[in-house]
């Protein structure tokens, strides 16, 4: 039977600590007692319409929903070591939400959360807009919908990613990632993709200096690209872009088929590179 717990306040440490089969609505967590860990080894239990200001509010919970509520700058660290959740609808801006979680949704939340997803397996995030350094750290298994995301050092040491129709406005994403796919998104940022493997773009438009160098089987389909000057170097990669781009240097291997390039540099390479350069109706060039 369904314990609900309603329109209560709770400050103390550990308030509600090993709940079970219980429903949270409409408490607040937060008061002079300033006690930590209020939903810690909790399972089958949701929580709705709540406001938290108390660090580590869910940590080691299973099986657990946590919606329209909030989750305020105090609240560091919100939810830990997690198993099969949704958060959904949700406010968050303490930093460091969602570590070491396995199986969990978030959807339609506004979350700015610097370190936020770090060392996740099985995240599905949808129609939510996320601020965040560090975005996702070495998490694997992901797929991305209609998700607005900014800040810097996004998508590193992850595998198996998937995203789409998104927005992302980030630095040096991708770095050491490995099969990742990004379709119908807007991919900007400085150094994008660089050491990745298995990265695949479809109908993105990508801006930002130095983009997708040192990738092992790269490969852009029906792109276009923005301010991307010293494009590709040393990378194996196979590319249709549309459009023009501003500068490409010494791609190790493959072929990029574009519209038009300001320029072409074929020098200095500490490696061997014998990538191809199509310049589409016109001529081909080899490194």
């Amino acid at each position: 039977m369904t314990k609900c717990i309603s329109k209560q306040t709770f400050d103390e440490e550990r308030a509600l600590y090993n709940l079970v089969d219980a429903e949270v609505v409409d408490c607040s967590f937060a008061g002079p007692k300033d006690g930590e860990s209020v939903l810690k080894e909790c399972r089958n239990f949701s929580v709705k319409n709540c406001s938290f200001s108390l660090r580590y509010p869910v940590w080691h919970a299973k099986n657990f929903s946590i919606v329209n509520s909030k989750m305020d700058e105090l609240t560091r660290a919100s939810v830990w070591y997690g198993v099969n959740g949704i958060i959904e609808s949700c406010d968050i801006t303490g930093i460091k939400c969602l570590r070491e979680c396995e199986n969990i949704v978030v959807s339609n939340c506004n979350i700015k959360s610097p370190e936020f997803g770090w060392k996740c397996n099985g995240v599905n995030i949808k129609d939510s807009s996320i601020e965040a350094e560090y975005f996702l750290l070495d998490t694997n298994n992901v797929d991305i919908v209609n998700l607005k995301m900014k800040g810097k050092y996004s998508f590193q040491y992850m595998e198996n990613l998937h995203i789409k129709d998104s927005e992302l406005d980030t630095k040096d994403a991708f770095w050491h990632s490995k099969n990742i796919t990004v379709e119908n998104s807007l991919v900007k940022g400085e150094y994008l993709g660089w050491f990745s493997e298995n990265l695949t773009l479809i109908n993105c438009h990508i801006i930002g200096t130095q983009p997708l160098c040192y990738c092992k089987n790269l490969k852009l389909i029906n792109c276009t690209m923005e301010d991307t000057d010293l494009s590709f170097e040393y990378s194996d990669v196979e590319a249709d872009i549309k459009g023009h781009v501003i500068s490409i240097k010494n791609p190790k291997s493959g072929t990029i088929t574009v519209d038009a390039v300001d320029d072409i540099i074929f020098e200095d390479a500490v490696m061997e590179c014998n990538g191809k350069i199509v310049i589409r109706n016109e001529r081909s060039l080899n490194v």
